[in-house]
Parts: C-alpha cells; sequence; structure tokens
C-alpha cells in the first residue's frame, strides 16, 4: 500500500476478505478474519508443509506462518515464544489456537510417540466442560489459557502443559436466555447412552433450573437429530429443532469428549465419577426453599417439590440427605465464649441465604472439577526433559455488555495488562531500536495505561484490595465497598460515577452500585451488586464439611485440601488470586520471544437468505484497533 492508513488498511482487508482471503499481515502481526464458512484446502497436511521452514512473506499470510516463525526463533535464537491470539468473542481465537498447536504437534512432534495427540485430544475436553454458547459464539471460550508445547534440545515435541485462568462460574447457575451453560451438560442429555442417562436421572434440559433459563436445544446435524427421542427434547427444541453450528454436535462431542478422556488414561471408573459430579450440580439447582413458618428465627427450609431432587443430588454426591438439607437451610457458627472449643451455634439461614449456599456449592463442585480435568490432561501428557518451549495464549478480549460484572471487570483488568505489554513490546522497543540505528523516524505517541493498571492492583488503594477489604468485614455490602471506591479515587481520570456514561442505561445506576472505568479500549460502567459474592471461592464451613466426608472419593479428594476451620466463614480472594496468575503469566510473556495474532470478529448483515460474502454488507468493528 502506497498510504498506510487506519483507512486504506481497513479496505485491503475487506478486499482480501471478498476473496475469502482472511489472513494478512501488519507488520509480523497477523491479522485473522473470522470467516464463519470452511475454506477448501486451508488447513489440509499439504497446506502445513508449504509453511515449514518458510519466513514470512514466502508463502501467502496464514496462521500456520506465525506457528512456524516462532519454531523458528526458538531455534535461532534459542528461546521461548510466545503467541498470544487475542480479540473479542466470536473472533475465531479458540480455532486460531487449535490451527497452531496441530501445525506444531504436526510439523514437529512425528517422533514425540503420543505427545501430539494427547496435547490435541485437550482440545475436545476443554471444550466440553470450558466452552458455551453465547449471544456472538457458538463455542465461546469462558476461560483464559495458556498451552505450552515443549521441545528438547534437538528442537522435538517433547511434552505440554496447560495453565487455566478465571472460569466463568456464573453460567453455571444462570445462562441468559439466549445463551447456554457448558457444553457438557447438553452433551449428557444428547449423547450419552440410555443406560448412564437412566443411572444418572438426566431427562432434558427444561427439566433443570440451571439450564430453563436459557437456551435449550442441542446443537444437531440432521443424523444426530434422528437418534434423539421425544423425551430427551425440551420444548423450545421439539418446536424450533435444533441449533446448527458446524463445528459443534451435542451427540457426536460427547462421544468425542468420551474417547478423548479415555485416550488420557482416565478409567470407565473415573469416567463415571465426573459425570456424576456434572449431574449432581444439575440436580442441586432443583433443589429450592421457601421461608418456615414454624422457624421463630426467620429462616428457611426446603421445599417439598425438590425433595426428589435433593435426593438424587445426595446420591451422587455421596453424602447424607438430611446432612445436605440442614447444610442448605443452616450454617453452625462457634461463639468465641463458653470453655476452650466454644460454643456451637445454628444460625438459620434466610430464603436468599440458602439459594446462595446451594449456587456456591454447585459452583465449587463443577469449578473443582474443573481443575481436576486440566490437571489430569497435563498429568497424561507425557514429559521429558524440555529445553524450550512455544506457548499459545488464548484468553477472552475486551468486553463491554449492557450489565458488566465482577468476570468483566477482571477480563477487562487482564487486557489492560496485555495491552501495555503490547505497547511496550512493539511500539515502545521498535522506537528505540530506530533510535539506537540512527533512523529519523516520527516518535509514535500512544496511551500510556499504567494509571488505570495502577488503580485497579495497586497494594494499598487498589479496586482489588479495596473489594478485599470489604469482603473480610463481618457484614460486607456492596454499596459500601462502591462508595469507599470513589472516596477512594475521587478525582481520578480513569474512575468515574455511573451517571457519566454515555449509555442511558447506565445512567440510571446510582452512585454506590456501580462505577465507571476509562479503559484503554473504552469506557465500560460495572455494576458491583454481585461483586462481593463473585469474589469469594470459599464455602461456608457447613458445606464444606459434608462434601469433605462424602462417600465419592473424587469429590473427597477435591474439597480435601481446603483448611476451612469449623464454625467459621473464610475468605478466598478470586481477584487476588487472578491478579497473582497473571502476574506469574506476565513474567512469562517478558521472557518469552512474542508473536500476535489479532482475530477480528465481522457484523454481517445478509441482504438475502445465504447471502455469500460479496452480497453482505457488513463491517469490521474497533477490534480491529492495534
Amino acid at each position: 500500500m502506497m498510504h498506510l492508513n487506519e483507512a486504506t488498511l481497513l479496505n485491503n482487508v475487506r478486499r482480501r476478505y471478498y476473496e475469502n482471503r482472511i489472513y494478512s499481515y501488519v507488520a509480523n502481526i497477523l491479522i485473522a478474519i473470522n470467516p464463519y464458512i470452511e475454506i477448501a484446502e486451508m488447513y489440509t497436511p499439504e497446506t502445513i508443509k508449504k509453511y515449514q521452514g518458510k519466513s514470512l512473506g514466502q508463502q501467502p499470510p496464514h496462521v500456520f506462518a506465525i506457528a512456524d516463525k516462532a519454531f523458528r526463533d526458538m531455534k535461532v535464537l534459542k528461546q521461548s515464544q510466545s503467541i498470544i491470539v487475542s480479540g473479542e468473542s466470536g473472533a475465531g481465537k479458540t480455532e486460531s489456537t487449535k490451527h497452531l498447536l496441530r501445525y506444531l504437534c504436526y510439523s514437529y512432534g512425528s517422533s514425540a510417540g503420543p505427545i501430539e495427540q494427547k496435547i490435541l485430544d485437550a482440545n475436545p475436553v476443554l471444550e466440553s466442560f470450558g466452552n458455551a454458547k453465547t449471544t456472538r459464539n457458538n463455542n465461546s471460550s469462558r476461560f483464559g489459557k495458556f498451552i505450552e508445547v515443549h521441545f528438547n534440545n534437538k528442537f522435538q515435541v517433547v511434552g505440554g502443559h496447560i495453565s487455566h485462568y478465571l472460569l466463568e462460574k456464573s453460567r453455571i447457575c444462570s445462562p441468559s436466555s439466549e445463551e447456554r451453560s457448558y457444553h457438557v451438560f447438553y452433551q449428557l442429555m444428547a449423547g450419552a447412552p440410555d443406560s448412564l442417562r437412566q443411572k444418572l436421572k438426566l431427562t432434558q434440559p427444561d427439566d433443570f433450573n440451571y439450564l430453563k433459563t436459557g437456551c435449550t436445544r442441542y446443537f444437531a446435524s440432521p443424523a444426530s437429530e434422528k437418534t434423539l427421542s421425544p423425551s430427551q427434547k425440551s420444548a423450545a427444541h421439539a418446536k424450533q429443532g435444533p441449533l446448527k453450528d458446524n463445528l459443534v454436535d451435542d451427540v457426536q462431542d460427547f462421544k468425542t469428549l468420551d474417547s478423548a478422556l479415555s485416550r488420557m488414561g482416565i478409567s470407565d471408573a473415573d469416567k463415571m465419577q465426573i459425570y456424576t459430579m456434572v449431574a449432581a450440580v444439575l440436580h442441586l439447582g432443583n433443589v429450592e426453599f421457601e421461608d418456615d413458618p414454624e422457624d421463630t428465627r426467620g429462616g428457611c427450609r426446603a421445599k417439598q417439590s425438590g425433595e426428589s431432587s435433593l435426593a438424587i443430588a445426595s446420591t451422587l454426591l455421596g453424602i447424607d440427605a438430611s446432612e445436605l438439607k440442614q447444610a442448605l437451610t443452616s450454617r453452625v457458627m462457634q461463639s468465641s465464649r463458653g470453655g476452650v472449643k466454644g460454643t456451637v451455634i445454628m444460625v438459620p439461614l434466610k430464603v436468599y441465604e440458602a439459594v446462595n449456599a446451594r449456587d456456591a456449592l454447585a459452583k465449587a463442585i463443577y469449578s473443582k472439577l474443573f481443575d481436576y480435568i486440566v490437571n489430569r490432561i497435563n498429568e497424561s501428557i507425557p514429559f521429558q526433559a524440555s529445553s524450550y518451549y512455544i506457548g499459545v495464549l488464548d484468553i477472552a478480549g475486551f468486553e463491554f455488555f449492557t450489565i458488566n460484572s465482577f468476570e468483566q471487570f477482571c477480563i477487562n483488568y487482564c487486557n489492560e495488562k496485555l495491552q501495555q505489554f503490547f505497547n511496550e513490546t512493539i511500539l515502545k522497543f521498535e522506537q528505540e531500536v530506530y533510535k539506537r540505528e540512527g533512523l529519523n523516524v516520527p516518535e509514535i505517541t500512544y496511551a500510556d495505561n499504567q494509571d488505570c493498571i495502577d488503580m485497579i492492583e495497586g497494594k494499598t488503594n487498589g479496586i482489588f484490595t479495596i473489594l478485599d477489604e470489604e469482603s473480610k468485614l463481618p457484614k460486607p455490602l456492596y454499596t459500601h465497598f462502591t462508595s469507599e471506591l470513589h472516596t477512594k479515587w475521587p478525582n481520578h481520570f480513569r474512575l468515574a460515577l455511573p451517571r457519566s456514561s454515555r449509555l442511558k442505561a447506565h445512567r440510571s445506576i446510582r452512585d454506590d452500585e456501580g462505577f465507571l472505568v476509562r479503559h484503554f479500549a473504552g469506557a465500560v460502567c460495572y455494576q458491583t451488586k454481585q461483586f462481593i459474592e463473585k469474589n469469594n471461592d470459599a464455602l461456608h464451613a457447613s458445606l464444606e464439611g459434608i462434601v469433605q466426608e462424602s462417600s465419592n472419593k473424587l469429590i473427597q479428594s477435591l474439597f480435601s485440601t481446603s483448611n476451612t476451620l469449623k464454625g467459621k466463614l473464610s475468605f478466598i480472594s478470586v481477584g487476588n488470586k487472578f491478579k497473582t496468575q497473571l502476574a506469574e503469566l506476565m513474567e512469562k510473556l517478558r521472557q518469552n520471544g512474542t508473536n500476535f495474532i489479532r482475530c477480528i470478529f465481522v457484523y454481517r448483515v445478509p441482504t438475502s437468505l445465504g447471502a455469500s460474502n460479496q452480497t453482505q454488507e457488513w463491517f469490521i468493528n474497533n477490534s480491529m484497533g492495534l
């Protein structure tokens, strides 16, 4: 291009997109536009061979070219490499990550035996337990991951390791109307054998509170749809038919998941325990509560209509039903007086407190199961002496919705850190090189976001610190936390009251119910109502105690590492854990060579049914900004 600016860049990318050339370079950065269709010969073994050992520019732009560049840089520079795959939901980050891993394993893993297969087997397992349908993406990753492919001193694949970040736990209990919970729930109901579904008492999505608030239709091909009985289908599925996507099929995906777990070395007995925990979460959600008229202290009781669900959940969890009921409707506290051990006091819970306790238990079970599965994946990958590795980072891009909560705050904080790293690596470093070389190049100005990062993660008055301090109070209040936030940062450019938002919906939020942060990518208004609950990873002691004594060995082991004192409500900070994980990740990235892939989400408005790329009006949003 003769004149390089935003307009010419967008026009060039647009023209290439019309020709199904979805990849472009901006210097060494790969721009990848999600085509939403399969492009013939794009990812075949023959295409892989074309990019092996080739410098950028010798072949057309491609995700394989970035993978090979990372490998060659590792080999020449004797330095581990990172490939940062960024972009908003639906932009194709997960698919790009899979192509990168496949290229590396296919090209340099032929002599590594089963290692490359184990690394690739991780994808369907992680997608089943960590991906979900959203309004933007039928296979959206709801967690971040850093996948390392390790090499020996001869640059052959010798192992792999997966680190994961910030699983979206709120989705387990309350997916929004057009979205679904995690794929594995639907895969079990659509694809599991009748005998397994009967054993787990699984029917169809309408029968479970944790699923029926969202989309209850399965993904199914015409062939898979024929295998579904009427009793497996929700009312919406029976009326409207299945959801369709080339990459998602709940019937077939269960078979893929089950086979992948077996190849990872997970026995049939262990698989049964995994499926049992997934089903237990659903049945637990059907336990409902009502005010107890006989309780003079204003407590609640389990509804009679949910007794069967309580019994099933208890059986699947391997705990006594009466003990579970008691732990859900009351908590044990220990008085500081009354002898050495103190006096044990049974405190009844109100309906909303019991609902919160039930949901907290369900989320704890699922998130610990997810941790366990990632650990089993890592254990299954044979590992020899490693000299270097190539790490692929796939993490959620900047998020901005009508309602933004704690998850969006953490994700956008992560993106602030990654944007700063991008600025340091590409812009700042390049300018220093120009100066050293004596090149008279105009200085590139970019916004320094260190002030925003300090405001969020500062040890004294950072937002995470203020939230943790509030969470440790005997009776934490989100309104008090929000007010403290505005008091501590009264005149900071990055922080504002909701009323300053450009969106009318946000301007109606009270000052003590939200705050606005001016991020590098734009202003986001956060509603703080659930910040305190979402920032606490601990169960109350009564629930912790009964799951630790479960007859299900897997559940028992997952909760055995907890050190909760009986009768004491503990606090485990989600924000602080994520902040620590992110600091460790950024340290890895700074030590490695770096490669960037920017995935672009395309808004497409078809002019007619089944319109092709050429006949669609479309535009690329600000995710194009580098």
